[in-house]
């Protein structure tokens, strides 16, 4: 655990020194750059995740409650964010290492249109599933947790439906495993 903590503290000093919080903008929309920070939440102080239920661009239906018993990585993000480009790779490559293993990815993309966000997906080559959440709703159940203009966004759920960790901002591949292996303990 001491190890991890300074893992994880000495990534957040990384991030933090190489990036501030800016406003930024798109199509229409406004969002804070993350700074980097990582939040792993000790078990006895973890509360329920919300209850995500959205449209999955691929077709479907995703439900956070169909994956109770399974950790699970929630990356918000949108295509017209230039953070959110950069992290992709390192989403699908730390997916493709631990699906299988009891833990699932979904994205949920917020404030775009659902013909940026496809070509976005197949630029990047992105299997798992993603929700569409085009009016940013579905982020706002999230407000809790998450700063509502924060993108991109990411949290780890353990396996009992409780947040269990969050990143503001790009996450590493390092950080990311971490976390996740944190919330499959509990």
């Amino acid at each position: 655990m001491r190890r991890l903590i300074l893992l994880i503290a000495s990534v957040w000093f990384l991030a933090a020194c190489g990036s501030g919080a800016a406003v930024q903008s798109g199509a229409d929309t406004a969002f804070v750059a993350g700074d980097g920070s990582i939040v792993l939440i000790a078990p006895s102080e973890r509360g329920p995740a919300p209850d995500l239920v959205g449209e999955v661009l691929e077709g479907g239906e995703f439900r956070l409650e169909d994956h109770l018993g399974e950790v699970v990585v929630l990356n918000v993000w949108a295509s017209w964010c230039a953070p959110c480009r950069a992290e992709a790779p390192v989403l699908e490559a730390v997916w493709q290492r631990v699906k299988g293993d009891g833990v699932q990815f979904v994205g949920l993309d917020t404030r775009d249109t659902r013909e940026a966000a496809l070509a976005f997906l197949d630029a990047y080559g992105i299997t798992y599933p993603n929700v569409i959440d085009e009016d940013g709703r579905l982020q706002l159940l999230f407000s809790d947790t998450l700063p509502p203009q924060a993108i991109p966004s990411t949290l780890v759920v353990d396996r009992e439906g409780r947040v269990a960790g969050r990143i503001i901002g790009r996450v590493t591949e390092a950080t990311l495993l971490a976390l996740i292996e944190e919330a499959e303990k509990s």
